[in-house]
């Protein structure tokens, strides 16, 4: 077994969900399900096929977004997986909407953050281990941390 690990390749400000899922109709259900969400959110899906031809299934709604989960997908290359790319929005609102999929058995990470994906790779094929999510904690917030945090919740309307 081979171990490595791919880095997410996407601009800074732009969120991606990375997820495992088991069937060939998982890309039009997110698809359906993510459109129906935000009429505002713009988005693009990769998914990874296990079986069969083995392809790379993709949709969307943003062309630039398409790209960035064409050009993800291709470099994890893990059967059954999907990465979707989004602009306009936030993986709050779509993450349980995604996870709701029955398609959809687990979801890796919801991030904008730099991400790094741990990839085994048999002779049969190759699989997610897990994600590198950001950088390690430096340390406890403190009361200032604690008010700054509750303060930028409220002003991009995620708390009262």
């Amino acid at each position: 077994m081979k171990l490595t690990t791919i880095s997410i390749e996407k601009p800074d400000e732009i969120n991606f969900l990375l997820g495992h899922s088991h069937f060939i109709k998982t890309v039009e259900d997110l698809y359906e399900a993510i459109v129906q969400t935000n009429p505002a959110i713009r988005f693009g899906i990769a998914f990874c096929e296990a079986s069969g031809p083995t392809l790379l299934r993709v949709a969307g709604n943003d062309q630039a977004m398409t790209e960035l989960a064409k050009k993800n997908g291709m470099a994890i290359a893990a059967g059954h997986s999907f990465i979707i790319f989004i602009d306009k929005g936030f993986p709050v609102s779509i993450l349980n909407v995604v996870k709701n999929v029955p398609e959809v058995c687990s979801v890796f990470c919801a991030t904008a953050n730099p991400t790094e994906v741990i990839i085994a790779e048999t002779d049969q094929g190759r699989a997610i281990l897990g994600v590198v999510d950001g950088f390690p904690t430096k340390g406890v917030e403190n009361e200032v941390d604690a008010a700054k945090r509750k303060e930028l919740l409220r002003m991009i309307g995620y708390k009262l």
